[in-house]
């Protein structure tokens, strides 16, 4: 006997995984925790930096003595020993199976890269030869943090990058010209994007906002559902594009070097990008194609793409496999995102409930939530825990 399936089984599931994307956690809006690690080779001395987020340290070590919701100098120096600990406890680097020694080590400092202040901690070590193969153990909170990412670069063997997972174990750079690790640096920066993309809520609700109503065209100063269900795959394909094009230019501009706008301004931008897309959908008022929006925000949401590309710091020779590596991680990540959403609001877009409950319902949540991150990033508050 067949089972019939309720037409409210689906609008169920498509209300589920919108709410689900709403409460995901917004602190997960903005950019995720990266630390930036480099290595210069030159024969048996290792020259290693390591980059690590205040916001990481005061999380994990609580480094705001008076609560004041700012980090001074003083409190950071005064902790240095036990940021030194941790960093110690979260990478392990050995030379062709060797401990190298630690001859020299640089003062307390910090740096400024595109999303804040890091402690910066720089060494020299002295192997026993020169150095062959260079094993990285990272672990740096491991423990505390599913979304951190080690973003390195290694000068001095076969010049590579590459994405540090915590635990994950031992990643090993290889002399030599084969191929091997920019292949891996590739791999590494394709899942890096698709990190990005998973974790990053204000990109995700964009694209989930615009796919509501991908399903239905403009009448008037309200929507109706689209005749033909190909219609609405060509809407959805041409706002993907759009997004996809004009992304991956200020992505790469960004990455290079050429753009550097604050992230500030950024940040704050892309949160009135998932605004606007909120209000059109309770209520049209963005002039001409929609397509047109969805250029001129993605511009916005490229720059929000480019920072651990930005702040590893590759030379033009050495960030063309990793820029294509994260734009093509991205863009999977959008697709994943298109697939699943996409056949149900197709499926539902001439449902009464559909318009009430998943369209109405979930703009007006996304709209508030980009309200208030609005509100956060433009005036530096702090709304939401």
């Amino acid at each position: 006997m067949t089972t019939m399936r309720s037409p409210a089984d689906p609008l169920r599931l498509l209300g589920l995984l919108i709410v689900l994307v709403v409460l995901a956690g917004p602190a997960q809006a903005h950019k995720p925790s990266d630390a930036y690690l480099s290595w210069r080779l030159d024969g048996s001395s290792v020259e290693q930096r390591f980059d690590i987020a205040l916001r990481d340290l005061d999380r994990e070590l609580a480094l705001d003595a008076d609560n004041d919701g700012q980090l001074s100098w003083g409190e950071v120096r005064q902790r240095w020993p036990d940021i030194v600990r941790l960093a110690d406890q979260g990478l392990r680097v050995t030379a062709d199976g060797q401990r190298c020694e630690i001859v020299a080590t640089q003062p307390p400092q910090l740096d400024q890269h595109t999303d804040g202040h890091y402690a910066v901690l720089q060494r020299r070590l002295q192997c026993g030869a020169a150095v062959h193969q260079l094993e990285v153990d990272y672990r740096l909170f491991a423990a505390s943090d599913a979304t951190h990412r080690g973003i390195a670069r290694i000068d001095g063997i076969t010049p590579t990058s590459a994405v540090l997972v915590p635990a994950a174990g031992v990643q090993r750079f290889q002399a030599g010209v084969d191929g091997t690790a920019a292949g891996r640096s590739f791999v590494g920066f394709v899942a890096e994007g698709l990190h990005h993309i998973v974790i990053g809520l204000d990109h995700i609700l964009f694209l989930v906002t615009l796919l509501m109503v991908a399903v239905w065209r403009r009448e008037g100063t309200g929507w109706v559902p689209r005749s033909h269900a190909r219609a609405a795959w060509g809407e959805a394909l041409v706002l993907v594009s759009a997004f996809t094009v004009s992304h991956s230019i200020t992505l790469a501009l960004a990455a290079s070097g050429v753009l550097a706008p604050p992230t500030r301004w950024v940040e704050s931008l892309i949160a009135i990008s998932v605004l606007v897309a909120a209000i059109d959908n309770l209520r049209p008022f963005v002039r001409g194609p929609r397509w047109l929006m969805v250029s001129v925000f993605g511009l916005v949401h490229g720059f929000g793409f480019a920072g651990p590309l930005q702040d590893l710091g590759l030379r033009q020779g050495a960030l063309a496999l990793p820029l294509l590596g994260f734009n093509l991680g991205v863009e999977l990540g959008q697709l994943a995102l298109v697939a699943l959403l996409l056949p149900l609001a197709t499926a539902l877009r001439g449902a009464r409930w559909y318009r009430l409950a998943v369209v109405r319902g979930g703009s007006a949540a996304v709209a508030t939530l980009a309200f208030t991150w609005t509100l956060e990033r433009s005036l530096s508050l702090h709304l939401l825990p």
